[in-house]
């Protein structure tokens, strides 16, 4: 099974630049104006052109919104300098939440995309996650 990553964004041009921009990644195929794939993450990243107030799905009870918004699922990017990759990123336009912080796993950094997505910035140290698994 494989994953791929859909983000949906109201400004293909300038979400592809932020993420360019922001964290290294680089344009793959390009699907008219309808969408962008980046690779060079672990798994491609597929850029979707949604306006603002469409309907995510049939029913919803909500419309699509790009300011900052909470979901329970996000991004979280590795890096292996984690103070360069947040300067590059909030240089292209993320907005920085909450500063790095020290984990027995290593550091994070909590951002915001440009579209209201949250997102974090990883740096593993010594064992990774492996410090705090179970088992």
């Amino acid at each position: 099974m494989r994953l791929l990553v859909n983000v949906d964004v109201d400004d293909l041009g300038r979400a592809t630049a932020f993420y360019v921009a922001a964290l290294g990644l680089r344009v793959g195929r390009r699907f008219g104006a309808a969408g962008v794939e980046l690779l060079g993450a672990d798994a491609p990243i597929y850029l979707l052109a949604k306006p603002a107030g469409t309907v995510p799905f049939p029913g919803a009870g909500s419309r699509r919104g790009y300011d900052r918004h909470w979901t329970p699922i996000h991004l979280d990017f590795v890096a292996d300098d984690l103070d360069a990759a947040l300067a590059r990123a909030v240089a292209a336009g993320a907005r920085l939440e909450e500063p790095p912080s020290e984990h027995a796993w290593g550091r994070m950094a909590v951002l915001a995309d440009p579209f209201g997505h949250g997102f974090c910035l990883l740096q593993l140290v010594g064992r990774g996650y492996d410090a705090v698994a179970d088992g």
